[in-house]
């Protein structure tokens, strides 16, 4: 799961999470964009841990995903419950 491989799907893929959780057209950084796009990245390294148990390095690297998106969350939260709920509930996360 190199970073060059299928980097046009990549992208595709990033770009449609992008456009989906938008707070506006020019959005790219709001709360809702960056914890949708990590918890993208969190599930595609899940699978690639769950067939490479044993490689430490990613799993690192998980676990810096999964503390972002966890400070993100709780900082959305304090801004907005709402906004909060709405995002867990699209995202399938619990809480």
């Amino acid at each position: 799961m190199g970073k060059h491989q299928n980097s046009s799907a990549y992208k595709d893929q990033k770009q449609k999470i992008i456009e989906y959780f938008a707070q506006s057209e020019k959005d790219t950084g709001s709360p809702e964009v960056q914890i949708a796009l990590l918890t993208w990245r969190i599930n595609r390294l899940s699978e690639h841990l769950q067939k490479h148990p044993h490689d430490y390095h990613s799993r690192r690297g998980f676990i810096k995903l999964i503390s972002k998106r966890r400070a993100l969350l709780n900082y959305l939260k304090l801004l907005e419950e709402k906004r909060y709920k709405d995002l867990v509930k699209k995202l399938g996360l619990r809480e």
